[in-house]
């Protein structure tokens, strides 16, 4: 699986809210870091479990990928989402979320992830496009 298919069943395991395709794309023993200052969700059972918290209340996705930059096995690219998630900030004028992240990952030579480091910087109450030219 090359860097673009596996961005691309990302989204679609994202979209579909759907915590056994995303499995398919990490390795049995890969660690997942959702916060750079938390322990990583470590091995399928962890991501799965993750995922399915993460993914659950969130509703009317729109998410895009930038164009990533890979150096040796490691790669970065940015994602832009807005969503709906009435359970992650309750206090928030509404449930607007825009969502502006990137992911950090080192995959093995099948293209499944071993290793991924998330970042992100959720803008609650809004709903906020992407500026032009981003991503690119």
């Amino acid at each position: 699986m090359d860097l673009s298919e596996w961005i691309d069943a990302y989204a679609a395991a994202w979209r579909e809210k759907d915590d056994v395709a995303v499995l398919e794309l990490f390795t049995p023993e890969a660690a997942y870091h959702s916060s750079p200052t938390q322990p990583p969700h470590l091995g399928h059972g962890q991501i799965a479990d993750y995922w399915k918290r993460a993914t659950d209340t969130q509703s009317d996705l729109t998410l895009v990928f930038g164009v990533p930059i890979t150096q040796g096995p490691r790669s970065v690219v940015e994602w832009w989402a807005t969503l709906r998630d009435p359970q992650w900030q309750p206090e928030a004028a509404n449930d607007w979320v825009t969502l502006p992240g990137s992911l950090i990952l080192r995959r093995d030579d099948q293209g499944r992830c071993e290793q991924l480091w998330e970042y992100y910087n959720p803008v609650f109450g809004q709903k906020i496009d992407a500026p032009p030219g981003w991503g690119a």
